[in-house]
């Protein structure tokens, strides 16, 4: 079974705050088995334009990645990143097994 993506594009106005939802959305990610394959890191956009910040987050499969999104936990943590942020986000499923 194909596994499950976040694919989150993001640009940050507070950090301080920002950091807030990072602790927050630990517990929901651990609940769900979210593992982050990137988390910032240095890039190099070569086409188009891109937010200052990429995150691709792994789940077991795509129910899993939307029910994580989903949750009651999770959702709570994004109330504390949308004052401070914006970002275009996508949960896609992964190619092949």
């Amino acid at each position: 079974m194909p596994k499950g993506y976040w694919i989150a594009h993001v640009d940050i106005d507070d950090m301080e705050t920002y950091a807030n939802y990072i602790s927050a959305n630990a517990a929901p990610f651990a609940e769900y088995g979210a593992r982050f394959l990137v988390r910032g890191g240095h890039k190099e956009v070569r086409e188009g334009q891109m937010r200052s910040r990429t995150v691709v987050i792994e789940f077991a499969d795509f129910a899993t990645a939307k029910a994580c999104y989903d949750s009651v936990s999770y959702q709570d943590a994004k109330a504390l990143r949308d004052p401070v942020s914006t970002g275009d986000m996508e949960i896609i499923e992964g190619y092949g097994d």
